[in-house]
């Protein structure tokens, strides 16, 4: 691997670290307030599935269910689906810049 890449390999791995913590950082009603970017309320004044959603995660992250159900239901569905990504983002991360890391068969 070349050295440029590594680097933007190793600043990305560690983006991936710290991201969680500095959302845990935050106070869970930190996206609470402001105004709406999704393009079908600002325009049509209709809420959509994904209405909600970032205010949503952002509570399941700190563990306030009800919260959490509030803002969107169908967090239960998407915060894991996040999890999975993040992990298979960190895993790709690390097999890049640690290939001996890599699962499944050895030779």
């Amino acid at each position: 691997m070349k050295p440029f890449r590594k680097r933007l390999t190793f600043i990305w791995l560690c983006m991936l670290l710290v991201f969680p913590l500095v959302l845990w950082a935050l106070p869970s009603d930190f996206f609470d307030e402001g105004q709406s970017i999704c393009p079908s309320y600002v325009f049509l004044g209709i809420e959509c599935l994904g209405c909600g959603i970032t205010r949503a995660v952002m509570h399941l992250h700190h563990f306030e269910f009800d919260d959490a159900i509030y803002y969107n239901n169908g967090v239960f569905v998407i915060y894991p689906l996040l999890i999975v990504v993040w992990g298979y983002w960190l895993y790709l991360a690390a097999i890049q810049l640690y290939p001996q890391m890599k699962l499944g068969k050895s030779k």
